[in-house]
């Protein structure tokens, strides 16, 4: 008999072979959910990139919601709502002083178009295409005007103007710019000083001429009304005869008389007209 002792080896159950398939079939199929399901978010669109066929879908885009692609498929998401950016940059004037702006701009992407962004200019299009656009435009348009007209009165103009430009840049790059806000124009302390004691000596210049105005109009009415006076009393006297005022006269006589205070009425007094005597 041998000094070794035979060892029993457990049975490996019959059905555990069709238990690893199924195990593994789960995980593949749960790993292949993984990967191949895409929520989008609000306010949010997909563009799909099919490897093994033609690359990006430029003519489908994928809306919110929960999506399955294809694993070997990746799905591009991009914001399609209203976006802002805010920059501040240095331009100059058109007498070439430096000025501090600081400005906001809102956009969105084409979403009709988005496919076609995604190919040709990426998901970085707002640093790469955007910013450089807003960026020259606001020196072109700033360079047509003084320090003074920057400060004061010319930033709504100066608004559409450069929202004029940036849309034209960025119309054939698949960007919708909706507006531009020009938040603040910083000038150097010394102009800024000399620009506000400009405007202070307009506006006390301007209101020492609305006095002037104002007492000059006064003056007029007051003058107007005194001709109107002098022209009625003209008038008056022209028609005021000797008989008309006898017999006014009289009638005022002949109403006195009525009154139960009234004793003796005398005809023939002064200048013709009527007496009342006898009062108590």
């Amino acid at each position: 008999m041998s000094d070794y002792q035979q060892m029993d080896m457990p049975e490996f159950p019959k059905n555990g072979g069709k238990m690893i398939v199924t195990v593994l079939l789960s995980l593949i199929i749960i790993v292949t959910l993984w990967k191949s399901s895409v929520t989008v978010g609000a306010g949010e669109s997909g563009v799909l990139f099919k490897t093994f066929s033609n690359g990006v879908d430029i003519e489908n885009t994928y809306g919110e919601g929960f999506h399955i692609i294809a694993p070997w498929n990746n799905l591009f998401i991009y914001k399609v709502r209203q976006q802002s950016i805010s920059a501040e940059m240095r331009v100059l004037s058109v007498n070439g002083l430096e000025v501090k702006v600081d400005g906001t701009v809102w956009f969105k992407p084409d979403v009709a178009n988005l496919g076609r962004l995604h190919q040709e200019k990426g998901q970085h299009y707002i640093t790469d295409i955007l910013k450089p656009a807003i960026e020259a435009s606001a020196r072109s348009v700033f360079g047509r005007y003084t320090p003074e007209q920057l400060y004061s009165s010319k930033r709504d103009i100066i608004q559409n103007e450069i929202l004029e430009e940036v849309s034209k840049k960025v119309k054939s790059e698949y960007i919708i710019v909706n507006e531009v806000l020009v938040n603040d124009v910083t000038l150097p302390s010394k102009i800024k000083e000399a620009i506000e004691g400009k405007l202070k000596q307009e506006q006390e210049s301007l209101e020492y001429e609305f006095k002037l105005q104002k007492a000059q109009k006064e003056a007029e009415k007051v003058m107007i009304e005194a001709k109107g006076k002098a022209e009625a009393n003209r008038i008056l006297n022209a028609s005021l005869s000797a008989n008309i005022l006898k017999e006014k006269g009289i009638e005022a006589t002949l109403e006195l008389a009525k009154s139960p205070n009234t004793k003796v009425v005398v005809v023939g007094g002064k200048d013709g007209l009527p007496l009342i005597l006898g009062n108590n």
